[in-house]
């Protein structure tokens, strides 16, 4: 400006940063970061890291107890030696009754422990299948963004029974349900064809897995129809012929027999959840048929009443859904995980026996389904309630008759919240899943 003094304006601040902004917000939220579920990713995040040094410090302080472990060794070494014949594959505890997967699995865990000797090793493996499997659940809350996060502390940190099983016992239990958490997570990205593929490894090293194929069937009859659905049954049949090979060559019906017994008998002494049943009533085929029916109807009234879509009529699951009468809703992240785990939790109410590893294959599932019951006044302090109920109830040892009737007292809520729940149609915010290679 002539003959005047030129103004020196101030440069104008940068924005902040969106670090700054995430930080800035997270400490406005302080108060809330362990409440509100979009805080689940930094949650679960610090648990991760807190259980690496909780696992070291079990493993380096806590006694090793021998139940198994060395049966499976003494199992796979026969294998080893040459024995393909499961009626003479046994160890301490008794004959091998797992399916060909479990084999060569705990084959490989032979020579990585030297021969099994190596216990100290073996538990240092067992605490990466547990840490890879809490990476596996947690990305699975997280996807959900149903649980408020500080459940997630009760879900690892608090539980001593879940790393009792897994580092200090050294179950398969474990090692089948780490393969599960990984279908389930491929199901959710969309991954249907490779995701059944690795449930079929699951169930091959412990049958328990199949609790979750109703549901797995019914997400699958309505995701692609019936035509469709069966190459991907059929390739989860497969894996199991070719892992089986070896042994139903040698003798197949000693290798299905065993490995495929439906009909084991339990004993009394271990069970946890009918301890208050006389020792004959347990063991009475009538009540293990009783159960079986039971278990049959509810998956049918579950399927009929709370996983079917409102506008599907029960044959339209049959159809390809591009011809069905009402157009196919996409599946949400939400329908696959509720289907999954409320098919295995279902399983587990009616159960024969549940014995004290089981408890891995529906622990990390619960806080799931207690957070997605219908029952508006089972409150947050209700829910914890019920998960240290369960948890007091599988850390009890023996079992007793109120321990037995809180845990089934405790089942009872869940599976009566769950089938209050609104049907997976009617819930909003969740994220549609995307075939990818169907």
């Amino acid at each position: 400006m002539a003959g005047g003094v030129a103004v020196r304006r101030k440069p104008s601040a940068a924005p902040p940063s969106p670090l700054w902004g995430t930080l800035h917000s997270l400490w406005q939220e302080k108060h809330l970061v362990l409440f509100k579920p979009e805080y689940t990713l930094l949650v679960v995040s610090l648990l991760w890291l807190l259980e690496i040094g909780i696992n070291v410090w079990v493993v380096q302080k806590v006694a090793y107890t021998e139940i198994d472990w060395k049966a499976y060794m003494d199992e796979v070494e026969g294998v080893i030696n040459g024995t393909y014949d499961y009626t003479q594959l046994k160890g301490d505890t008794g004959p091998l009754v797992y399916p060909a997967g479990f084999v060569y699995i705990f084959t490989a865990l032979y020579y990585m422990t030297s021969s099994g000797v190596n216990i100290r090793l073996g538990q240092y493996i067992f605490a990466v299948f547990y840490l890879i499997t809490l990476l596996l659940v947690f990305r699975i809350y997280y996807r959900t963004k149903k649980v408020p996060p500080y459940v997630f502390f009760f879900m690892c940190c608090a539980s001593y029974r879940i790393h009792s099983i897994y580092v200090l016992r050294l179950f398969n239990d474990p090692v089948a349900m780490l393969l599960l958490f990984a279908a389930v997570n491929l199901f959710m990205d969309g991954r249907w064809t490779l995701g059944c593929g690795v449930y079929s490894l699951a169930v091959s090293v412990k049958m328990n897995v199949l609790l979750f194929a109703p549901g797995l069937l019914f997400l699958l009859l309505s995701e692609f129809g019936l035509t469709r659905t069966i190459p991907k049954l059929s390739l989860c049949a497969g894996i199991q012929l070719i892992l089986g090979l070896p042994f139903l060559l040698e003798n197949p019906v000693g290798y299905v027999s065993r490995a495929f017994d439906l009909g084991r008998q339990f004993m009394f002494k271990w069970t946890v959840n009918w301890r208050f049943l006389p020792e004959w009533f347990f063991l009475n085929r009538y009540f293990h048929l009783l159960l079986l029916a039971a278990h049959l109807l509810t998956l049918l009234l579950f399927a009929l009443r709370c996983w079917k879509r409102s506008c599907d009529g029960t044959l339209d699951l049959l159809k390809d859904p591009a011809k069905r009468k009402v157009p196919a809703q996409k599946t949400t992240v939400d329908d696959i995980v509720l289907v999954l785990f409320t098919s295995n939790f279902i399983g587990m109410c009616f159960s024969r026996s549940l014995h004290y590893q089981f408890y891995v294959w529906y622990f990390h599932t619960l806080p799931f389904l207690l957070w997605s019951g219908g029952v508006k006044k089972l409150g947050h302090l209700l829910r914890v309630l019920i998960l240290g109920l369960i948890e007091l109830s599988w850390n009890t040892y023996p079992s007793t008759c109120s321990s037995s009737a809180a845990l089934h007292a405790c089942h009872f809520i869940i599976l009566l919240s769950l089938w209050l729940a609104p049907q997976p149609s009617a819930t909003k915010g969740s994220a549609t899943v995307k075939d990818k290679g169907q």
